[in-house]
């Protein structure tokens, strides 16, 4: 996708074109076997398809084909994919002539490998609406002609907010798969922090940059724990810590140092500090959940959400008890996000209230599709103490 959208100038053209490849791959290649290169067999099928294509209609006086068809014609071909191509990619679309939730969704769509409704769940809105912001965008800056460029160092402030949302989005959904078997999809991790290395390479000096590599190499540490040798969900507090990645965690504990000396807080850098303290700790009791509350503080002031909100409401139980924590959280308004529920129903099996517990993890379960997260929520309810 990256490398045919510069190539054609245009994001609509690419995506018929890869999949035209793709469907002639599944054609040929279990008749003549898989090409040595299978990602330039893609390429180059996909651009004959698209050039074949774009003359067709040319000749029917779309002046979008022509206009594509004359891109191609000025710009060399290019046989394999490069990473480079895909960060431009990403800047494209968070050109700020979009709107921000509309570049963050597209980038997701294109280079993130989430799906639409995976995109819609991140966003917390229905799925019907997130396809239209995506039809929206892609016809915005194929009207527009938005160029297919990195920005000038100039530009890059405009689009950084956006470029690092979207890294950070891919990361979410390969930590916690919104659906499918297993808890996780590395792969995706893997990219996201891929991503934010080369953009580590190239804005150094930028803290927030700095800020959500060292968050996701930290929480990318914990992984090895997160899940039993069968996939089974292990919560925080019964993870093994002898199991964290210790390099990882070193990685990530000096780019935070770095970002606290530079003091120039930003979001990314307040939850990567988060992770550090948890990193710290050579159990969940022996946390500093004062100095987690008062990180969440500093965050809600940088950048309010409803998530931290509930992220800091989860800390205060552990300052606080879980009553008070319960208290900030009935005042949220995440009816539809699962995770809201799975803390309200844990809070709630920690006060003795099981039959109330018993209908937040059934609102949890209701609310997740991934098979690891219900399977866990369900064991927790099923735990439950009988009530007369």
């Amino acid at each position: 996708m990256a490398v045919l959208v510069r190539v054609f100038g245009d994001i609509d053209v690419a995506e018929e074109a890869v999949q035209d490849a793709f469907a002639a791959a599944m054609t040929h290649w279990p008749v003549s076997g898989v090409p040595p290169s299978p990602a330039g067999w893609i390429i180059t099928t996909a651009r004959r398809r698209a050039i074949d294509r774009l003359r067709r209609e040319a000749t029917r006086d779309d002046r979008h084909a022509q206009a594509a068809l004359l891109h191609a014609r000025d710009e060399p071909a290019e046989e394999s994919p490069v990473p480079d191509d895909r960060l431009r990619l990403i800047f494209t679309c968070c050109h700020p002539a979009l709107a921000p939730a509309a570049r963050v969704a597209l980038a997701l769509r294109l280079l993130g490998g989430l799906t639409t409704a995976e995109i819609a769940r991140a966003f917390l809105v229905p799925e019907p609406t997130m396809a239209q912001r995506l039809v929206r965008a892609k016809g915005k800056i194929r009207d527009a002609r938005i160029p297919y460029r990195v920005p000038k160092d100039a530009d890059l402030p405009d689009r950084i907010r956006s470029v690092l949302a979207v890294v950070y989005l891919i990361f979410n959904e390969g930590y916690a798969a919104s659906s499918g078997e297993q808890l996780t999809r590395p792969d995706l991790c893997a990219e996201a922090i891929r991503l934010g290395r080369l953009l580590a390479e190239l804005m150094p000096d930028e803290p927030e940059v700095l800020g959500l590599l060292a968050l996701m190499l930290l929480v990318e540490a914990r992984r090895p724990a997160r899940t039993t040798a069968n996939g089974d969900l292990v919560p925080l507090a019964e993870q093994d810590r002898a199991r964290w990645d210790r390099t990882l965690i070193d990685e990530g504990q000096v780019l935070v140092r770095r970002c606290l000396r530079r003091d120039r807080p930003g979001p990314y850098q307040i939850q990567a500090a988060v992770n550090a303290v948890h990193s710290d700790a050579p159990s969940v009791a022996e946390t500093d959940w004062r100095q987690v509350v008062t990180l969440y503080d500093q965050l809600l002031a940088v950048a309010p959400s409803p998530v931290a909100a509930l992220n800091r409401a989860a800390a205060v139980a552990e300052v606080d008890g879980p009553a008070a924590a319960l208290a900030l959280i009935d005042r949220l308004d995440l009816a539809d996000y699962h995770v809201c529920h799975a803390i309200r129903a844990d809070l709630l099996r920690r006060l003795g209230r099981a039959d109330e517990a018993a209908a937040a993890y059934e609102a949890a379960i209701a609310r997740t599709g991934n098979a690891a997260e219900r399977a866990f929520l369900a064991q927790r309810r099923a735990s439950l103490p009988a009530q007369p």
